[in-house]
C-alpha cells in the first residue's frame, strides 16, 4: 500500500459523498417541480403521485441492488453509471412534456440516487483512516444537508418561472451529476475492493473473499449489527421521514400556525442542524462517541415527544423542530453509516449498507399511506407511536455497538499491508477484464 499513490481520503469524501446532496436535491426537486409541471404541462394530480410513488419506490430497490453491484463489480464502475443515469433521468424531466418520459427519467433518477448511497459510502470508509473515517463519514451528511439547502434556494427564486423554474430545479440536479461524472472518473478503484476481488477471484480462504452474499448478513457474526442497524435506521427514518412529508400540515391543522411561520423556523434552525453534524464530525472518532450518541438520542425521541407533553402549541412545536435538529445531526443517518461501514467486511459492505436503508426507505412508503388515517385518529396519537418508534430504534442501536467498538477494517488493514504495489496492479487489470 505504501507504494502505491492514494488519493488525499477528504477529496474521495467530497466527491463520493456528494451522493447524498444528489439525494436530497433530486427528492426535494421532484416534488416543487411536479406542483409546477400540474399547471405548466397539465399533468394530473394522480400522475403526480405515481411519479412520487415511483420516485420512492426506485430509491429503495436501487439501494438494495445498487450495494450488491458495488461489492460484486466495483465502486467506481458503479457510482460512474449511477451518475450517468441522474444526468440522463434528468434532462428527460427538464425538457420531456410528456408522462411516459417524465415516468422513465423518476425512474433512471430514483434508481441511480439509491444505488449510489452505499457504493459512495464503501469508497469514502475504505479511502479512510480509523482516525478520520466517521469525520468524512459525517460529511456526506452536510452535503445531504447542502443539496436540502440549495435546492430549496433555488426554488425561492425560480418558483414563479413556471415551467422554466420546474426545468431549472432538474437542471441543477443535473449539472451536479455531469460535474461528478467528471470528477469521479478520475477517482481510482478502491484498493481494498481490488484485493478482495483478487482473493475471491483466486479461491482464497480469507473473511473478506467469501463473505460477499445476502445471506451472510443474517448469519454469524453480522447477523446482530445487521439486525440492529436495521431496526434502528427504519425506526428512526419513520419519524423524520413523516416529518419531512407531514410537518407542514400538522403546523397549519394542528398546531395553528401559518406556512410561512412555519418554513421560517425550520429556516432559522438549520444552522443548529448543521452545528451539530459538525459536532458529530469532532467526536465521533474518539471515545466521546457514544456518549455523543446517547445524547443526540434524548434529543431526538424526546423532540417527537414534545408536542405530546405540551399539547401541540406554538412552544411545543418549536421545541420539536430544535431538537430533532440537534438530535439528528449526533444520532440519526451519520451514526447509522459510520457503524454501517465498520461492521462488515469489504466484499459485504455496500450490500449491508444498500440493503439497511432499502428496508427503511420501503417501510416509510408504506408508512406515507396509513399516515393521514393516524392523524384522523388524533396527533397524540401519531406522535406517540413515533416518539416510542424512535425511543425503541436508539435503544437497539445502543444495545449493539454501546460495548468494544466493531471495526472490520482492523483485520482488513494488516492483511493490505502485506500486500506489494505489483499484486495491486494484477488485481487492477483483474477487476478490469472481469
Amino acid at each position: 500500500m505504501s507504494g502505491i499513490k492514494q488519493p488525499n481520503p477528504w477529496y474521495v469524501g467530497v466527491v463520493s459523498g456528494m451522493a447524498s446532496y444528489i439525494d436530497s436535491a433530486a427528492i426535494v426537486s421532484n416534488g416543487t417541480a411536479l406542483v409546477i409541471y400540474q399547471k405548466a404541462l397539465g399533468i394530473t394530480s394522480a400522475e403526480i403521485g405515481i411519479l412520487s410513488g415511483i420516485l420512492t419506490l426506485c430509491i429503495a430497490l436501487g439501494a438494495f441492488f445498487g450495494g450488491r453491484l458495488g461489492d460484486y463489480y466495483g465502486r467506481r464502475n458503479v457510482f460512474i453509471i449511477t451518475m450517468a443515469m441522474v444526468l440522463m433521468g434528468s434532462l428527460l424531466l427538464a425538457f420531456s412534456a410528456h408522462f411516459m418520459f417524465l415516468l422513465v427519467g423518476t425512474v433512471l433518477v430514483g434508481l441511480a440516487t439509491g444505488a449510489d448511497l452505499p457504493v459512495s459510502l464503501a469508497t469514502i470508509s475504505e479511502a479512510a483512516t480509523d482516525n478520520n473515517r466517521g469525520k468524512i463519514i459525517g460529511l456526506s451528511n452536510l452535503l445531504w444537508f447542502a443539496g436540502i439547502c440549495a435546492t430549496m434556494a433555488i426554488s425561492a427564486l425560480v418558483g414563479g418561472w413556471g415551467k422554466t423554474g420546474a426545468q431549472t430545479l432538474y437542471l441543477h440536479v443535473g449539472l451536479v451529476a455531469a460535474i461528478l461524472l467528471v470528477l469521479r472518473w478520475s477517482l481510482p478503484e478502491s484498493p481494498m475492493w481490488l484485493v478482495a476481488h483478487q482473493e475471491r477471484l483466486s479461491g482464497k480462504a480469507t473473511v473478506r473473499a467469501q463473505k460477499n452474499s445476502y445471506a451472510d448478513l443474517i448469519r454469524g457474526k453480522y447477523l446482530w449489527p445487521f439486525m440492529a442497524l436495521s431496526l434502528f435506521y427504519m425506526f428512526t427514518n419513520l419519524a423524520a421521514n413523516t416529518g419531512g412529508q407531514f410537518g407542514a400540515y400538522v403546523a397549519v391543522n394542528i398546531v395553528g400556525i401559518s406556512v410561512e411561520k412555519n418554513a421560517l423556523w425550520n429556516l432559522l434552525l438549520m444552522p443548529v442542524g448543521v452545528l451539530s453534524g459538525l459536532l458529530f464530525m469532532k467526536l465521533v472518532d474518539t471515545s466521546k462517541r457514544m456518549l455523543v450518541f446517547i445524547i443526540g438520542a434524548c434529543f431526538f425521541a424526546g423532540g417527537f415527544f414534545m408536542p405530546v407533553v405540551l399539547n401541540f402549541s406554538s412552544i411545543s412545536w418549536f421545541c420539536c423542530l430544535l431538537f430533532t435538529a440537534i438530535g439528528s445531526g449526533m444520532a440519526f443517518e451519520g451514526m447509522m453509516k459510520v457503524w454501517s461501514q465498520e461492521s462488515f467486511p469489504t466484499m459485504l459492505r455496500a450490500t449491508a449498507q444498500g440493503a439497511i436503508v432499502g428496508l427503511a426507505r420501503l417501510t416509510c412508503g408504506v408508512l406515507a399511506f396509513v399516515t393521514p388515517v393516524l392523524l384522523d385518529a388524533g396527533p397524540v396519537v401519531l406522535y406517540s407511536i413515533l416518539s416510542t418508534v424512535v425511543a425503541s430504534g436508539m435503544f437497539i442501536g445502543w444495545l449493539c455497538f454501546h460495548g468494544k467498538q466493531r471495526n472490520e477494517f482492523s483485520s482488513e488493514a494488516e492483511i493490505l499491508s502485506d500486500k506489494s504495489p505489483d499484486f495491486l496492479s494484477t488485481s487492477t487489470h483483474s477487476a478490469t477484464t472481469n
